[in-house]
C-alpha cells in the first residue's frame, strides 16, 4: 500500500514505505547481498587458510596498515571488538600476527603481520581480487570510479570514527 508523503507541523515529509522502494532500491540491502556473497565465494580458499571471515579482514587490513591498535582494527575490519579478540589469539597462535605492547600506550598493543601472516594474505588476495573484479565485470572504469566515490561519501556520511 502506497503512503503519500505528509508534512507534519515542523514541515518534515514522512519517510517512504520500504515497499515503495523494495529490496531492489534499498541500497542497504544491495550492500549486505553483495557482500554475502563475495564473503561466501571466498569461503574455500580462507578454510583451506584455516581463516575465518575476521581473520581474512584483519590480515588484509594489516597488510596495507601496520600496527594498528586492536580498536582501530576492528573499526576497519567492521568486527565486533569481543570476536576480533577471538580471532587475534587464534591469528597469533598460528603465527599469523603478533602483538607489541604500544610505545605510547602501554595499557594497549599493537597488531602486526608476520611474514607468516602476508604469505597466508598473499595466497588469498588472488581470489579476493577476483571476486572484485567479478562484481565489476562489465562495468567501465569510469562508473567504478563513480561508484567508489559514492561509496566513500556514503560512509562519510555515517561514520563514527575518524578513521
Amino acid at each position: 500500500m502506497h503512503k503519500a508523503a505528509q508534512t507534519t507541523n515542523s514541515q518534515v515529509a514522512d519517510p517512504p514505505e520500504f515497499s515503495d522502494i523494495g529490496l531492489e532500491g534499498y541500497a542497504p540491502y544491495l550492500m549486505n547481498r553483495i557482500m554475502g556473497r563475495y564473503n561466501a565465494n571466498l569461503r574455500a580458499e580462507m578454510a583451506a587458510l584455516g581463516l575465518s571471515t575476521a581473520k581474512m579482514r584483519a590480515l588484509a587490513i594489516l597488510s596495507v596498515r601496520e600496527g594498528l591498535q586492536i580498536g582501530d582494527l576492528g573499526v576497519y575490519a567492521v568486527v565486533e571488538q569481543s570476536t576480533l579478540s577471538r580471532a587475534l589469539d587464534a591469528l597469533c597462535a598460528d603465527g599469523l600476527v603478533r602483538r607489541e605492547a604500544d610505545p605510547d600506550d602501554q595499557r594497549a598493543s599493537r597488531i602486526f603481520l608476520t611474514d607468516q601472516g602476508q604469505a597466508a594474505f598473499d595466497r588469498l588476495w588472488p581470489h579476493m581480487i577476483a571476486g572484485h573484479d567479478a562484481m565489476f565485470a562489465g562495468i567501465p572504469a569510469a562508473e567504478r570510479r563513480a561508484f567508489v566515490g559514492t561509496l566513500r561519501k556514503m560512509l562519510g556520511n555515517i561514520r563514527k570514527h575518524d578513521i
